[in-house]
């Protein structure tokens, strides 16, 4: 069973699942790509391994995800714990990937809504670039701070307070124990739990519970 899964994953047959499953919610009309949210969160990983940094809590593996305005992951990324979450931010993004019947996939909602923590100006300019409106509030600021000229940083309160959507689907994919604790060397192994999980939201929003 092991070998399996770890050949199903290089195969990339879970993560094709899971995106199909993604196609038939949007073709539902059940993702809503007004609104999207980004943020990371961190499992230790308990024997090292590919994609396993070192940080103040212990060696672990970061969860990058992107979610819908309605708390469905569109995208994700596995890295290392020790680089910093706005460093994979645009990679993060360039996951998201929907197909359509006709033409390309969907790929940009039309706002992302992040914290304080992915306020860099590299990250707004690609967020511009690609037409997605931003909604991330400036970091603190020195008293001593002056703003230099351009247009100013606003942030819609009512957008950033949903913000607890995104906390929601990392506590909806904790619900997955396999995934709490990384005990898997490769991550092929480990990615292919966490697009399972990933696959049962899904299908949770295909089938819904009576």
């Amino acid at each position: 069973m092991w070998r399996r899964l770890k050949r199903w994953g290089e195969a990339g047959v879970w993560e094709r699942i899971w995106r199909a499953a993604l196609v038939t919610l949007d073709l539902r009309g059940q993702l809503d790509w007004t609104m999207a949210f980004l943020d990371g969160s961190f499992a230790p990983a308990k024997k090292g391994g590919d994609k396993v940094g070192l940080t103040k809590k212990g060696k672990g593996t970061k969860w990058m995800l992107v979610i819908d305005g309605n708390g469905l992951p569109l995208g994700f990324h596995l890295d290392s714990a020790n680089r910093a979450e706005v460093q994979l931010a645009e990679q993060t993004l360039d996951t998201i990937r929907v197909a359509r019947p006709r033409g390309r996939p969907k790929q940009r909602p039309k706002q992302l809504v992040a914290d304080r923590g992915y306020d860099s100006r590299a990250f707004r300019r690609v967020l511009r670039g690609r037409g997605i409106r931003v909604c991330i509030p400036p970091k603190r600021r020195p008293a001593t701070w002056k703003a230099k000229r351009g247009r100013p940083v606003v942030v819609r309160k009512d957008d950033y307070r949903q913000r607890y959507k995104v906390e929601r689907s990392f506590a909806w994919l904790g619900n997955f124990r396999r995934l709490l604790i990384r005990w898997e060397r490769l991550l092929v192994v480990y990615r292919g739990f966490f697009e399972i999980a990933l696959l049962m939201l899904c299908v949770r929003r295909l089938v819904p519970l009576r």
